[in-house]
Order: C-alpha cells, then sequence, then structure tokens
C-alpha cells in the first residue's frame, strides 16, 4: 500500500509559487527554513504525490543533496546546509576579488586598489613592487577577472570530476 505521508498541496502551502514553463512545471517552496526549487513534469495542484526523479549525471550527488534537503524539511528535521554553501572565508574572498577586477576595470592601479580594500596603513610607503599585499591584489584581480570570464559557474558545480571519468 502506498504511503501517502509526502503529499504537498501547493495551494495551501504560504509562500510557494508555482508556474508554468515550456519544459514543465516550476515551483519555489519555502519550507524548513530553505527556499525549494523544483521542476514537476505535472501538477495535481492538491493532494500531490512526491517522487524524486534524479538523473545520473554530472550533478547527481549535489541534486541527491538537495533532495535530501527537501525530504528533511518534508520531516520537519534540521536539514542544514546548502549543498554547495560556501565557507565565510571564501565568500570573503570571492567578494573581494569582484570589488578588485572592478577597480582594475576603471584603470586604478593595484596600489589604489589595496588602498580601497585595505586598511590604508597596511599598505608600505616604500617597496610596494616587492611586497606581498601587492601580490595578493594582482592574484584578487586575476580570480575576479576568471569568474567575470564564466569562472563562477564553477561555484555551481561539485569540486573534481569523478575518478573513473563517466560523469
Amino acid at each position: 500500500m502506498a504511503s501517502n505521508r509526502y503529499e504537498l498541496d501547493f495551494a495551501k502551502l504560504a509562500g510557494s509559487e508555482l508556474r508554468y514553463a515550456p519544459d514543465g512545471w516550476h515551483a519555489i517552496v519555502p519550507l524548513g527554513g530553505a527556499k525549494h526549487r523544483l521542476w514537476l513534469r505535472e501538477v495535481r495542484l492538491s493532494d500531490s504525490l512526491i517522487v524524486a526523479d534524479l538523473p545520473l549525471d554530472r550533478e547527481f550527488d549535489i541534486r541527491l543533496r538537495a533532495a535530501h534537503r527537501f525530504w528533511l524539511a518534508l520531516e520537519q528535521r534540521p536539514i542544514g546546509p546548502p549543498p554547495l554553501a560556501q565557507s565565510i572565508a571564501s565568500r570573503r574572498q570571492h567578494v573581494l576579488a569582484l570589488r578588485a577586477v572592478d577597480g582594475w576595470l576603471e584603470g586604478n592601479s593595484y596600489r589604489d586598489i589595496a588602498q580601497g580594500l585595505l586598511d590604508k596603513a597596511r599598505i608600505p610607503d616604500r617597496g610596494w613592487k616587492t611586497h606581498d599585499l601587492r601580490s595578493w591584489i594582482i592574484r584578487l584581480v586575476q580570480m575576479g577577472l576568471r569568474l567575470m570570464r564564466g569562472g563562477y559557474r564553477d561555484l555551481l558545480r561539485r569540486k573534481g570530476k569523478a575518478k573513473d571519468g563517466t560523469f
């Protein structure tokens, strides 16, 4: 006998959004303190039984973790961090990189960028060309350029590749 334990009525769920597109239905479901984004082939607006269909592709592990978080939310259990959550340090590094590349694209020198990002007392009066802060600013600009040129997509994917090369 099939269990009706996980039924979701989009009409009764406060804050949910459901929209039709040529590829199917797209839903945003606030549940368990997070917004879960679902793609559905078809929808019955009330008493819809939930089934997860996960393709075995390159992003399978991410999809699996996201499906697990959604299940935890349905169970009213703690859902934990998002599958692609970044550390605070990593987020700070990306923000600084984007700010640095913005300054560089506006024609500012590396020294000017450093003064804009850091406490001016940390910037040496002499020896700037060989200072480690200058090298760090240059690396930030290079990272910002990579992100700007499409590298930001790597933030949406898992790190590394499958050992057998299938994904």
